[in-house]
């Protein structure tokens, strides 16, 4: 079975730069208030990205049909010829001739500091979108970081229309208050976050982190290298990370971590196998510099899943 999943969040280009020094060499702690610095970056790339790209990046991979929502800008043409390279639909990505694509412009420096500068650009139209123009069956969806009244928009329609969904805050989570961080949980099916995440929604809500998985049918919780631990059914199941000769760039790999979860979910399979999934694929991506230049068949994938984990995976 080829699943099909909604996947509502943001498209972006990742302009990422590299500093040939520190930028603690060039930033006076005393004229901080008149701050005015400019570094020459001889290395640079552009990268495809955002949220939805990313992970329907490595959905299609895994052999699912990814349908992404968002708004993009008069810019997107490359992206929209790759999407059609990959045999990604682009049916409900809409258009905004007088925005930009969201732009993240990154420049790191040689102790890996960044400083990053983004323009959400169309993505703050996300709400244009909604879940009522998706004309095909969908069984399963996840919401990811988009303009705010998108995000919340999306989680009321997923639910209104009976379409099980994850909740994934990620990078948007400070816009929300508690309130309407609690209100979004609990229309969900799913929550996924990285610990640190965790402890922002447990802050803002009054909850515990019992009490937050008891609002879902599960809790997925990141932790990095340490592994994620995932609360379902009163349940939690601790899910190995794999380990990896050289991390290459961390970029992404939390997009490509959800992929291996929304596939492992719209096949039906048991948590355990869906979480070292997910965990290998971000084994995989942290190989590779960007969020979707990373590749893998499906013989390959089974051949590492089972050195990993020691035994097969339900391909």
């Amino acid at each position: 079975m080829t699943p099909s999943v909604l996947i509502c969040g943001s498209m972006a280009y990742d302009t990422i730069m590299v500093f040939h020094d520190r930028f603690k060499s060039h930033i006076l702690p005393e004229q901080i208030h008149t701050l005015s610095v400019s570094f020459l970056v001889p290395e640079m790339r552009r990268e495809f990205g955002g949220c939805a790209g990313n992970i329907a990046y490595s959905f299609r991979l895994l052999g699912g049909d990814p349908l992404i929502m968002a708004t993009v800008g008069s810019d997107f043409a490359p992206y929209a010829t790759r999407l059609d390279d990959l045999g990604i639909k682009r049916d409900y990505i809409r258009e905004l001739p007088e925005h930009f694509t969201g732009q993240a412009f990154i420049t790191t420096d040689l102790d890996d500091n960044q400083i990053t500068a983004f323009h959400p650009g169309a993505m703050s139209f996300a709400h244009f979108n909604q879940v009522a123009d998706v004309k095909v069956p969908v069984q399963l969806a996840i919401v990811t970081p988009d303009g705010k009244q998108g995000m919340q928009d999306h989680c009321e329609q997923l639910a209104a229309a009976g379409i099980p969904f994850i909740f994934d805050p990620g990078q948007g989570l400070p816009m929300f208050s508690g309130e309407e961080l609690l209100h979004l949980i609990k229309l969900a099916d799913y929550l996924t976050v990285n610990d640190y995440e965790a402890q922002l929604i447990l802050s803002r809500t009054g909850l515990t982190l019992e009490q937050l998985a008891a609002e879902v049918k599960a809790l997925i919780v990141t932790r990095g290298g340490d592994g994620a631990s995932i609360y379902a059914d009163g349940v939690c199941h601790e899910i190995p990370v794999v380990k990896v000769d050289e991390i290459v760039d961390p970029t992404g790999c939390g997009d490509t971590y959800r992929a291996g979860l929304l596939y492992g979910m719209a096949q039906g399979w048991d948590w355990p196998t869906t979480g070292r999934l997910a965990s290998l694929l971000g084994a995989i991506k942290i190989g590779c510099r960007g969020g979707q230049n990373h590749a893998f068949t499906r013989e390959e994938l089974q051949a590492q899943y089972q050195a990993a984990f020691g035994e097969a995976l339900p391909l």
